[in-house]
C-alpha cells in the first residue's frame, strides 16, 4: 500500500530518488555493532566485532544467532561470516533452563561463606532464578532485600583439570562470583544478561570429582533485582574453517551493510540489505532480507567457487536447549531450508531478554544453483569441504545450510534470502493480530520470498539511491559525523518496532522497549523515536500513537493523563509498567500530535482525538508548571519534584493544544491555551533562572540539566519561550561537555545520546550543532561495549551505562526534521 500525504511528507520516490547518486558517501564509523538482518525485535541479527568473521553473529540481546559464511576458492575455504561457536555442555544449568535449588541469605554472612566447609544451617532455601518477583519477572524466589548471597553445590563425576570451563551469569545489579572460594567474576556497578567468563587453569584445577561450590553475591541498587548462574564445559572438537578471509572494508548505510574481502585470487563483496522504505508499508514489513555477494577474479583466470551459508535453529528459539525441527523444500523458483521450535506456542512468551520461539526461520536461493544441507554442524562442514552434500527431509535440532557453486573468470553475483514468518505478531487487547504484510491472512511466506526474489534488482538499486540521499541530506543538515550516526540508527530504530493493523483499521507501530523492561508501545520511547517517522511518513508517527488514544477512548484506561504503555511485548492488553508518568506522557502525546498536524498541514488527526487531548491538556494546566514528585524519562539518578525540563514539556504540550485549536478554526480556545502557555513560560524563566544558566529543579540552585524539550519551541515555531533561554543554555552546555558528550544533568557523568541530538538542534548554527554531535560519534567509534548502539552512555569513558538496540536513536533525525520544518509555513 502506498501512502500519500501533503506538506513536508511527500512521497519518497519524488524526494529521494530523483537526484540521488547511486553510490552513497562511505560511512567511516566503526560501529559498536553492525546490522546484518533487521526485520523486527525478534528477527534482529548483528555482528559485534570489527571483522565480520571476528565473532558469532548475535541477536540484539547478545544471545547467539549463528550464521556462518564460507567461500571456497579452487578448493581452499575462507570463512568470511561468523565464527564456529564454542559448543558448551551444561555441568550446572542456568535457572531459566533448570530451576536449581540452593541455600541463600539476605543478611551478610561471616567469612568463608563461599567455601564448602561453611555451615549454612541458618540459611533459607530457594529456587533459582532469584529476583524481584512480579507478574513480569522470571524469578522463582522472591528477593526484596538489597543484597543476596547464594551457595550452589555442584557434584562432579570426574576431575575437570585441563578442560575449558565457563561460568555463565545474569545479574541486576552488582555481582561477585566465586568457584571453590576463588573470585572469578566481579562486575562492579552494572547489570548483565547471560554473560560468560572462561575460568582460569588455576580455578579449573580445583574442580574435582565430588562436591564443589559456586558462591554468588548480588547487590540490587535500584528497582528490580535478578540473579542466576551456571557452569558449562566446552565440547571437544576441532574447527573446520580456521582460514579467514581478509576483510578490506565495511560500510554501514541506512538500509545496507557492505563488506569487501580478499580471498586469495578473488575479491568478494558481501552486502546485507533490508529495503525498509517508510512510504511503502507492504515492502517495509516484508519479512525478508538479502545477503548478496559478488565474486571478482583478480587475475583474470577462471576459478571454481563454492558459497556456503549455515544457520542455527537458534533463529527460531528462545533458548538453544529447546527442541526444533528443520527441513528443506522447493517452491516456485526457490530452494528453501526452514527451522522452527517443535512446541509452537504462538505468542506464548513476553518480556525483554527473550527471542521468538514460534513461527519459522527460512533461507532460500535460486533452485538452479542452490543445494540444501541439513544435519549436525560438524558433518555439514566436513561434507562442504569434500564438495558433497546431504539432504534430509526433517531432522530434529539440526543445522541448516545452503550451498551455491559456480565458476568465475570476471565477475559473478548471486544472493541468498533470509526471512521469518511469525504467523501471529501481536496480541492486541486479547485479539491475536497477524503481521502487517499478511494482515488479511491472504499471503504466505513463500509469496513474500517470491516477491523479494523477483524484485531484487529493483530494490537493491532503490536501496543504493535511498542510502545515498540520506547521507547527502544528513551531511547538509549536520555534517559527516552526524550523517554516519543517522545511517547506523535507521535500521535499528525501525526494527525495534512491529507494524500491525488494528481491528478498527488503525495502523499500530508498536515499539519494544529493548534492554529495559520489554514494554510494548511505551510513550516515552515513542517521543524520542518520532523524528525519524515524522521526517519520512507522518502516517507511521500516528501508528506510534493510535493505540494510546484507543486505550483511553475505549475507557480501558480511565486516568486523566496518557498511559505509559499498553503491555509487555508482544502482548498489548493494557499497561503493565508499575508506575505512571502523567506529565511526561501527556506532554509527549500533545506535542507529537501538533508535530503531525504541522507535517500534514491540517489538524484532522487531532480533531479525531480531541476529547482525550482536551482531558490531557487540562491535566497539564493543573499539574505541569511545577511538577510534583512523579516519574519522568530522565530519572536515572533518582526521582525528584520541580523538574524544570519536564515543566517545559508540559508548557509546550499546552501550547500545542492551542495551535491545534487554531488550525481547527477555534480561535477562542486557541487564545485561552496560548495565553496559559505563555504565562507559564514567563513564570518558568523566573523560577529556573540560576545566573548564567537554568536549574535542574526549581528548588535547587547550582544545578543544571539539558533542556532538550525546548527544541520543539524552535522546530514548530511556537514562540512560547524567550529565545535567549535557548542561547544561554547552549552557551553554558559547551562548558560542561566531556570527551564523549554532554552529561544529562549535573548529578552524573552519563548521558542520553538521543537527547544530545535534540539539545544540539536547539543551536542556531551548524558549527555549534557539530560540537555536540562530534563527541557522540567519537563514543560510538571507540566504545568497548560491542552492542547495537546504546543511548545511555558515560561521557567520561567509552562505556555504556545501560540500554542497547533501542528505537530512540530515531531521535537523531530531529536535526533533519528541523531543517525540513523550516520550509513549512
Amino acid at each position: 500500500m502506498k501512502l500519500k500525504y501533503v506538506a513536508i511528507a511527500v512521497l519518497l520516490c519524488q524526494s529521494l530518488f530523483s537526484s540521488a547518486q547511486h553510490n552513497p558517501v562511505k560511512n567511516n564509523l566503526r560501529a559498536p555493532a553492525f546490522p546484518l538482518v533487521t526485520i523486527d525485535p525478534n528477527t534482529s541479527a548483528w555482528s559485534y566485532s570489527d571483522e565480520l568473521y571476528g565473532d558469532v553473529v548475535r541477536h540484539w540481546t547478545g544471545k547467539t544467532f549463528p550464521l556462518l559464511g564460507v567461500i571456497k576458492v579452487d578448493g581452499k575455504a575462507y570463512r568470511f561470516l561468523g565464527k564456529e561457536e564454542i559448543e558448551l555442555e551444561p555441568i550446572a544449568r542456568m535457572g531459566e533452563d533448570d530451576h536449581w535449588k540452593a541455600p541463600y541469605t539476605e543478611k551478610e554472612p561471616s567469612a568463608g561463606w563461599n567455601t564448602l566447609a561453611f555451615d549454612e544451617a541458618n540459611w533459607k532455601t530457594g529456587i533459582a532464578p532469584f529476583g524481584t518477583k512480579d507478574k513480569e519477572s522470571h524469578a522463582k524466589t522472591d528477593w526484596q532485600e538489597p543484597k543476596i548471597w547464594v551457595r550452589r553445590i555442584i557434584n562432579l563425576e570426574k576431575d575437570l583439570a585441563g578442560q575449558s570451563v565457563y561460568i555463565e551469569f545474569t545479574h541486576d545489579d552488582d555481582a561477585i562470583l566465586y568457584v571453590n572460594g576463588i573470585e572469578v567474576v566481579n562486575t562492579g556497578n552494572r547489570t548483565g544478561k547471560n554473560n560468560r567468563v572462561k575460568l582460569s587453569d588455576e580455578v579449573v584445577k580445583t574442580l574435582r570429582k565430588g562436591k564443589n561450590i559456586i558462591g554468588g553475591y548480588c547487590h540490587n541498587r535500584v528497582a528490580n533485582g535478578f540473579f542466576d548462574f551456571g557452569l558449562f564445559l566446552e565440547r571437544e572438537g576441532s574447527n573446520h574453517f580456521d582460514q579467514e578471509a581478509k576483510q578490506e572494508s565495511v560500510d554501514v548505510q541506512a538500509t545496507q551493510t557492505h563488506y569487501v574481502f580478499d580471498c586469495g585470487p578473488v575479491k568478494v563483496k558481501v552486502s546485507f540489505t533490508a529495503p525498509m522504505f517508510l512510504d511503502n508499508l507492504d515492502l517495509l514489513t516484508r519479512p525478508v532480507n538479502y545477503l548478496s555477494y559478488q565474486v571478482e577474479s583478480k587475475d583474470g583466470k577462471k576459478h571454481q567457487i563454492e558459497f556456503y551459508l549455515e544457520a542455527s535453529p537458534n533463529w527460531a528459539l528462545n533458548s538453544p536447549l529447546q527442541e526444533s525441527e528443520s527441513s528443506e523444500f522447493k517452491n516456485g523458483s526457490l530452494q528453501y531450508v526452514k527451522t522452527g521450535s517443535k512446541n509452537q506456542q504462538i505468542l506464548g512468551n513476553k518480556g525483554d531478554d527473550l527471542r521468538i520461539d514460534w513461527g519459522y526461520f527460512y533461507m532460500a536461493g535460486d533452485q538452479k544453483n542452490t543445494k540444501a544441507m541439513i544435519g549436525d554442524s560438524h558433518d555439514l562442514r566436513k561434507q562442504f569441504l569434500k564438495s558433497n552434500h546431504v539432504i534430509q527431509s526433517s531432522v530434529s535440532g539440526k543445522q541448516l545450510a545452503l550451498r551455491q557453486s559456480f565458476s568465475v573468470t570476471s565477475k559473478y553475483s548471486d544472493k541468498i534470502l533470509l526471512g521469518y514468518d511469525d504467523l501471529y505478531a501481536i496480541q492486541y487487547f486479547n485479539e491475536n493480530l497477524r503481521p502487517y504484510w499478511n494482515r488479511d491472512g491472504q499471503s504466505t511466506i513463500e509469496k513474500q520470498f517470491d516477491l523479494a526474489n523477483k524484485e531484487y534488482s529493483k530494490l537493491i538499486k532503490a536501496s543504493d539511491q535511498f542510502d545515498a540521499q540520506l547521507m547527502q541530506s544528513a551531511i547538509k543538515a549536520g555534517g559527516k559525523e552526524y550523517a554516519a550516526l543517522c545511517a547506523l540508527a535507521y535500521r535499528q530504530a525501525i526494527a525495534a518496532h512491529k507494524l500491525v493493523k488494528a481491528p478498527n483499521g488503525d495502523l499500530l507501530l508498536l515499539s519494544k522497549e529493548n534492554d529495559s523492561n520489554g514494554s510494548i508501545g511505551t510513550v516515552d520511547i515513542t517521543y524520542p523515536s518520532a523524528p525519524l517517522f515524522l521526517y519520512y511518513n507522518p502516517e507511521l508517527a500516528k501508528g506510534l500513537m493510535n493505540f494510546i488514544f484507543y486505550y483511553s477512548e475505549s475507557n480501558k484506561w480511565t486516568k486523566p493523563f496518557a498511559a505509559h504503555d499498553v503491555g509487555t511485548y508482544p502482548i498489548a492488553n493494557g499497561q503493565t509498567y508499575g508506575g505512571d508518568m502523567p506529565v511526561e506522557e501527556s506532554g509527549n502525546m500533545l506535542i507529537l500530535t501538533y508535530a503531525i498536524a504541522k507535517a500534514e498541514g491540517n489538524a484532522a488527526y487531532a480533531k479525531k482525538h480531541w476529547k482525550v487531548l482536551s482531558t490531557w491538556v487540562d491535566y497539564l494546566v493543573e499539574k505541569g508548571l511545577d511538577p510534583e514528585n512523579q516519574l519522568c524519562t530522565d530519572d536515572f539518578a533518582g526521582h525528584f519534584a520541580h523538574n524544570a525540563n519536564l515543566s517545559i514539556k508540559a508548557i509546550l504540550g499546552i501550547a500545542s493544544y492551542g495551535y491545534l485549536a487554531e488550525m481547527m478554526g477555534d480561535q477562542q480556545t486557541a487564545d485561552k491555551y496560548f495565553n496559559q502557555a505563555k504565562s507559564m513560560a514567563k513564570k518558568w524563566k523566573t523560577m529556573a533562572q540560576d545566573g548564567d544558566h537554568y536549574k535542574l529543579t526549581f528548588d535547587q540552585s547550582g544545578t543544571w540539566s539539558q533542556k532538550y524539550n525546548m527544541v520543539w519551541d524552535k522546530i514548530l515555531k511556537m514562540k512560547i519561550f524567550d529565545e535567549d533561554i535557548r542561547t544561554t543554555e547552549i552557551k553554558y552546555y559547551l562548558t560542561k561537555q566531556n570527551i564523549y558528550g554532554l552529561p544529562l544533568d549535573n548529578r552524573q557523568q552519563y548521558t542520553k545520546t538521543d537527547w544530545i541530538s535534540w539539545t544540539a538542534t536547539m543551536a542556531d548554527d551548524k558549527e555549534t550543532f557539530e560540537k555536540f554531535i562530534s563527541p557522540v560519534y567519537r563514543f560510538m567509534n571507540e566504545t568497548v561495549d560491542r552492542v547495537p548502539m546504546s543511548d545511555w552512555i558515560y561521557t567520561d569513558k567509552p562505556k555504556r551505562s545501560g540500554f542497547k538496540a533501542r528505537s530512540v536513536v530515531g531521535g537523531y533525525f530531529i536535526k533533519m526534521l528541523s531543517e525540513k520544518m523550516e520550509k513549512v509555513k
